[in-house]
């Protein structure tokens, strides 16, 4: 007899170390923030602080172990420059929470902060670390683009992609000095608030303006697509028993394409929203 040699059925590799030890810190950075924000509540353009390491530590741990799952979707072929790319997007969210709570620490802001050549220095390093991330996460969106031989997984991710991408590149608007800065420049280049100055009335925690437009809007529902489309495909499938209907492939794509479509137009609302000065409180105006 002759014996068949079968051909191992590859596997998925596990979650990128790196990325989980992000995670992790900015777990753990997320708790000493909040408690900072109780016992030091130093106030910064009229608002607590520590808040704002506390919102990034959050939205990075996501962020990270969600790239940390995306990368399990790559070929064998590909997967070293997958570990690359984490430890691009590693490096990045490094050196940006290290700016943004030295700058707490220090008392000061950190984003558009160039009044002195230490603090503009700084900035800068930010600026290069998340324009480094963004491009990185554009060559994943180009190596994902086939991940899933299921159209609604595949749609999903490649949605939750471009549109993450799209959210994330509405940060680089904010970094445009406002006309009242170049008129009197007091060492801040850029801004949040559309319309109306950073540090006023906002939003508990987000401290999205509640007086003008405000591009953390767009730029913070946009860059979660990343999680959100992706978790929506992955929630039909475990209800195709409960329903029968979503056992149709076919069914569970024309879902995630309404929602990804729908998704889409409210970030580009958000954004034209955010630049005309109007508050996300008031989206008729």
């Amino acid at each position: 007899m002759t014996a068949v040699l079968e051909s191992p059925t590859p596997t998925r590799p596990d979650l990128n170390r790196p990325l989980l030890v992000l995670a992790a810190v900015m777990a753990v950075t997320a708790v000493v923030t909040a408690i900072l924000a109780v016992v030091d509540p130093v106030q910064i353009t009229g608002t607590n602080g520590w808040l704002k390491p506390l919102k990034f530590s959050i939205s990075i741990a996501i962020y990270a172990v969600t790239i940390a799952l995306l990368l399990t979707l790559l070929p064998a072929r590909r997967r070293k420059l997958g570990r690359g790319i984490a430890w691009v997007v590693v490096t990045g969210m490094v050196v940006e929470m290290a700016v943004i709570v030295g700058a707490v620490a220090t008392g000061t802001t950190s984003h558009f902060n160039v009044s002195s050549p230490l603090r503009g220095a700084a900035w800068a390093s930010m600026g290069f670390a998340i324009a480094a991330v963004w491009l990185v996460t554009l060559v994943l969106a180009v190596l994902l683009w086939r991940a899933s031989d299921d159209p609604a997984r595949r749609l999903a991710i490649r949605a939750g992609l471009v549109i993450g991408l799209a959210g994330m590149a509405v940060a680089f608007l904010m970094t445009s000095p406002t006309a009242e800065q170049l008129d009197s420049f007091s060492g801040i280049a850029g801004a949040h608030a559309v319309g109306v100055a950073d540090g006023g009335p906002g939003l508990p925690l987000l401290g999205w303006s509640t007086t003008g437009g405000d591009l953390r809007v767009p730029h913070f529902v946009g860059m979660h697509a990343l999680q959100a489309l992706p978790l929506l495909a992955f929630g039909l499938e475990a209800q195709r028993r409960r329903v029968p209907a979503l056992e149709s492939s076919g069914t569970r794509f024309r879902v995630v394409a309404i929602v990804s479509a729908g998704y889409a137009v409210v970030v580009v609302l958000l954004t034209l929203q955010a630049l005309a000065g109007i508050p996300v409180t008031q989206p008729f105006g």
